[in-house]
């Protein structure tokens, strides 16, 4: 009985330590996502994110092996958060046609560019690694972007009746995908003064999503019957 009441309190220190241990670990690169996407990596330091974060200046190291580490996670972070391959699998796998693939493609998409975290720093990370890869970028290439692409890839060549591998499908998904990139990439207050009716308030991001797969089938049957008519 001794024994049993001497162990108990070293165990609730040992289950409050990892508690304390994961939250300072997670606000850590919640820190490290705003500094990087302000500097980019280059010019954000392992000191600038622990002053900020109120952490001892080793606690990089300590958690993430380092600043090249704590990037990798911000980066693995910042994707999970915007958009993953499961979740586009996810929101498509329930579809029978190609045109209904397309549309709930695009519904996510562009509710997720409109949402709440649209402002946050997981864009402006994710947006810096889009117009200036860094080398943490190819595991995430390989694991998120290539599949997204196959997958985009697949629908397109379906809605064209012609193979994946065919110039028109790559052409038809980077129609497809290039307005996505500009609302991940452009700064939103810049892109809503220059077209103030846009509308890319979340409450009214079907009007958007509607708009893109009208005129992304429109250009896709347009495409369609050019092969058609060159044989």
């Amino acid at each position: 009985m001794a024994n049993r009441i001497a162990r108990a309190p070293r165990q609730a220190r040992t289950s409050r330590q990892q508690d304390e241990g994961g939250g300072t670990r997670q606000h850590l690169l919640e820190v490290a996502g705003q500094v990087f996407a302000e500097k980019g990596f280059d010019r954000a330091t392992g000191k600038e994110i622990c002053q900020r974060a109120g952490a001892n200046i080793a606690a990089v190291n300590y958690y993430f092996g380092g600043r090249d580490g704590l990037y990798a996670a911000v980066l693995a972070e910042a994707q999970s958060r915007l958009l993953t391959f499961n979740a586009l699998s996810i929101a498509i796998s329930g579809e029978q046609s190609a045109e209904k693939k397309l549309k709930a493609l695009i519904e996510l998409v562009v509710g997720i560019l409109t949402g709440a975290g649209s402002t946050s720093w997981v864009f402006r990370v994710i947006g810096r690694e889009l117009i200036a890869p860094s080398i943490f970028i190819t595991e995430l290439r390989q694991k998120e972007f290539l599949p997204r692409a196959r997958l985009v890839k697949g629908i397109v060549s379906e809605l064209l009746d012609v193979p994946a591998d065919h110039p028109a499908v790559a052409r038809v998904c980077v129609n497809i995908m290039a307005p996505f990139a500009m609302l991940a990439i452009v700064d939103r207050s810049s892109l809503q003064s220059a077209f103030p009716q846009l509308r890319l308030a979340q409450g009214e991001a079907n009007v958007l999503a509607k708009h893109m797969l009208r005129y992304a089938l429109a250009g896709i049957a347009a495409v369609r019957r050019e092969l058609l008519k060159n044989g």
